[in-house]
């Protein structure tokens, strides 16, 4: 590890700026995230309270949660298998266009004659009564009031009566109490007026049963109907001030329409309390019949099979025309998945399937204290959990695990055992704990950034913060005021900064004149900062630069390498200053998708070739020859070799005893690096299979990434050209062999090969049909436009250790900002080229 700085020492961009903590600072951060801590976890608890005391005082917030929590279980289940012993007979707008059908032809349709217009004749319900109980129904429920005369007459009313005394006790008529369960929306003192049917209707034997349902504070229905009355009779126990309610002078006992129906049925159903509806589906889930098809002898016959389909059923008639607007919400209606709101006949169709099957949903806890407590202990559960982690994402992902969690095992509940678990606040009460952390944490990052910033803002010039800057988007405005003053500086009394090509925090690239040529011709000028106060790795430095500017040297004597024009260091910075090379990057050419044709690729082979043989004899290996370290000059469309930093010299330099540097850093690029190379062995073999990746992207448009591979590791990629030469196919394979020895030996041992192709074999289109043009344009951009103004970029991955860093790192990635290499690599005896 590096040295700590002496405490009396202030900030300096040296090796010092990433001296270990101090014990004091250890501390001071560790109480820091405790505070932090602290104030999470009571942040949370007092959340957690809140949604406890909520639910221990029974707000309506709470029911309307766990109302809708409910409602999205059953419609997240999905539509079940109703009764098949319950039926409908829907007062729907075809039954209500039959009066027209039987206006146009009396005679062969009078048997609609009752139900001409609306409202119907009550012989009509008379009628249909008579045909379903002689038809073997269980019990007709009619969810119509009869609480007013007939406006057809007392005839009409007597001819009703006399089906009610012979089928009475198998019949259920509905009553209205006009009442939802709010007695905000009742007068002070007002009892409840229910409409209940005609005095001669309830003389004889028919059950009476209220259609009534409480509202909940979602605007759903949810409780079954003697739920509502239950609530009624404590309203007006309230009123009279007894402990039992009168029933208005009723007679009989109040029943739910669901009770009453069972009733009139003969079926017992469980004693016990049942409060929910359990929801069977949406809108039409039970069985439909048109009402006219009991009137109607056609449908009756064909349809219904002169009534067999009744028996043994019980039939409930009610209205499901639009017209009539009997519509409710409840689950299944008014939601993305369900739009459809339900016919109050529906309704009631789910509350006798209910009481009839023991099915309703009951809640695990019904103390409104003890979900309290429950609520209050998951909350401070997640919140201990979330606080475990200082990672806000860690955090983040508890407070949803829990929200899941707990959703999980509440749906599994409600549908598998039918049991209620308190849902709808806790889910509520964890969200808010996850956004409150959020935006706890969000606010103290940014005010750390803000520190952060003025920090850095102080020590803008250290290459130490600039690399820091340059990794963050926000901060580069920093740097933009300190490189302002760069432009138009004059570098040794001769070269002329014009504009900022790249930089980084330990080199930067310019675009510069140089002043003392006529005609200041524009040159690239790389510059590399030493992060070290210590002379000894400067001098080091100064060697390793000195010995990586005479390999340059002796590069730029080759026509397709950017020529070294001069080098020098000022004030412990050091300075290349390098041909500019006018031109287009394969890259920008292969990243449009536009594959180059196997005559380009081969041509642009025959031209590097000669170059990458000439880099390594003098020495070198490349290692990072890919598409966008390829240039296509402008002035005679040849080939150029760019980006030397990586280059590496044979010879071994003398290390001083005192200064450790790394043996081997991995320098290259993913995918067109060789696995020996990945390892930190390279050899001249690794740039053949470079070149030869290349190639292949080249010919089919896809980069490395996307190429695929056999089981041993070769690449498969001459499936994707059409009518590919199989010579060139070898050649290219052979150069990409995963096993560096079954490779090529030597750059010129491919160029041979490549000129014994038959030119016959080579195609002129590229795979896709794109041809590859050629570059004419110019333009001072780098790599984005045509004709961009490319250099070697050596500087950029050309670094110095301090003497005291650890010597342990093995790749570019892992270096910290103040670690630079700069290590030579040895060409090893080469075997003889492949058969």
């Amino acid at each position: 590890m590096s040295k700590s700085a002496p405490k009396s020492s202030r900030f300096k961009p040296t090796e010092d700026a990433t001296a270990t903590l101090t014990t004091k600072d250890r501390f001071s951060t560790w109480q820091q995230n405790a505070i932090a801590k602290h104030w999470r976890f009571a942040i949370s608890a007092v959340c957690s309270a809140i949604a406890a005391t909520a639910v221990g005082l029974d707000l309506g917030i709470v029911n309307l949660w766990e109302r809708q929590v409910q409602g999205l279980f059953f419609e997240l289940r999905g539509p079940v298998e109703p009764l098949e012993d319950i039926v409908i007979l829907a007062i729907d707008k075809e039954s209500l266009s039959q009066g027209q059908h039987y206006r146009e032809d009396p005679e062969r349709h009078a048997a609609l004659q009752p139900i001409e217009s609306w409202p119907w004749q009550r012989q009509a319900y008379a009628q249909v009564i008579t045909r379903l109980m002689e038809s073997g129904a269980k019990a007709v429920a009619l969810d119509v009031l009869f609480s007013a005369p007939s406006t057809y007459g007392p005839a009409d009313d007597e001819a009703f009566t006399q089906v009610l005394e012979r089928y009475g006790k198998n019949v259920v008529l509905a009553a209205d109490y006009n009442y939802n369960g709010n007695k905000q929306d009742l007068r002070q003192g007002e009892l409840v007026q229910p409409s209940l049917p005609l005095q001669n209707f309830q003389d004889t034997e028919a059950k009476v049963g209220a259609i009534n349902f409480r509202l909940e504070h979602n605007g759903q229905i949810h409780r079954l109907g003697q739920e509502f009355l239950r609530e009624l009779a404590l309203y007006e126990a309230e009123l009279s001030g007894s402990a039992s309610a009168t029933f208005n002078d009723e007679e009989k006992p109040r029943l739910s329409f669901a009770q009453a129906t069972l009733q009139a049925a003969g079926i017992d159903y469980s004693p016990k309390a049942q409060e929910n509806i359990f929801f069977h589906g949406p809108m039409e889930t039970f069985e439909h019949r048109p009402f006219y098809y009991v009137l109607d002898n056609d449908p009756w016959r064909n349809q219904l099979k002169s009534g067999k389909f009744f028996k043994d059923k019980i039939v409930i008639i009610g209205t499901t025309a639009v017209v009539h607007q009997d519509f409710h919400e409840a689950p299944f209606s008014h939601s993305l998945l369900y739009p459809t709101p339900m016919a109050g006949v529906e309704i009631l169709a789910n509350t006798v399937a209910t009481l009839k099957e023991d099915l309703s949903p009951t809640a695990l806890i019904q103390k409104p204290a003890l979900n309290a407590l429950l609520v209050l202990a998951l909350g401070l559960g997640v919140a201990g959990l979330m606080n475990l982690s200082n990672k806000p994402f860690s955090r983040s992902l508890v407070a949803v695990g829990g929200i899941s969690a707990w959703a999980l095992i509440s749906y599994g509940a409600f549908i598998g055992g039918r049991t209620i678990l308190i849902t709808g606040t806790p889910l509520v009460a964890i969200a808010s704990l996850g956004l409150l952390d959020f935006g706890v944490g969000f606010t103290a990052d940014r005010l750390k950034r803000k520190r952060l910033r003025t920090t850095l803002a102080r020590y803008a010039t250290s290459p130490l913060v600039q690399e820091i800057i340059s990794q963050q988007d926000d901060f580069q405005d920093l740097l933009d005021i300190n490189r302002a003053d760069i432009i138009g500086k004059l570098l040794r009394d001769r070269y002329r900064i014009v504009k900022i090509l790249g930089a980084g925090g330990f080199g930067e690239t310019y675009l510069a004149q140089d002043t003392l040529r006529p005609g200041s011709p524009v040159c690239v000028v790389k510059q590399l900062k030493i992060v070290s106060d210590n002379p000894k790795a400067h001098r080091l430095a100064q060697r390793l630069f000195e010995a990586e500017a005479a390999v340059l040297e002796k590069l730029g004597e080759h026509g397709q390498i950017p020529r070294l024009l001069a080098y020098f260091d000022v004030q412990q910075s050091f300075y290349l200053v390098q041909e500019m090379v006018e031109g287009k990057l394969l890259r920008n050419v292969l990243s449009r998708s536009r594959p180059m044709s196997q005559r380009a690729v081969v041509n642009m082979l025959r031209d590097l070739l000669p170059v990458i043989s000439f880099v390594h004899s003098k020495g070198v290996i490349h290692r990072d020859i890919k598409p966008s370290n390829i240039i296509r000059r402008a002035s005679d469309k040849r080939y150029v070799l760019i980006d030397f930093g990586a280059v590496k010299t044979i010879s071994n330099k003398l290390l001083d005893t005192n200064t450790q540097i790394t043996s081997t850093v991995g320098i290259g690029t993913q995918g067109y690096m060789p696995s020996e190379q990945s390892a930190g062995m390279p050899t001249v073999r690794s740039d053949i299979y470079a070149l030869g990746i290349t190639a292949i992207e080249a010919l089919t448009g896809r980069p490395p990434h996307a190429l695929k591979r056999s089981e041993n590791g070769e690449i498969i990629w001459s499936h994707n050209i059409k009518d590919i030469s199989p010579a060139l196919s070898k050649i290219i394979n052979t150069m990409v062999r995963y096993d560096f020895n079954k490779r090529y030996h030597s750059a010129q041992s491919v160029l041979e090969d490549i000129n014994q192709l038959d030119a016959a074999t080579l195609t002129d289109e590229p795979a896709t049909g794109l041809t590859f043009q050629p570059i004419s344009e110019t333009t001072y951009n780098q790599g984005t436009r045509p004709g961009v103004i490319e250099t070697n970029q050596e500087l950029d991955n050309t670094q110095i250790l301090p003497n005291n860093w650890p010597n342990e790192l093995q790749t570019r990635e892992e270096l910290p900002p103040t670690v630079v290499t700069s290590e030579p690599t040895a060409i090893p005896d080469e075997p003889e080229k492949p058969s």
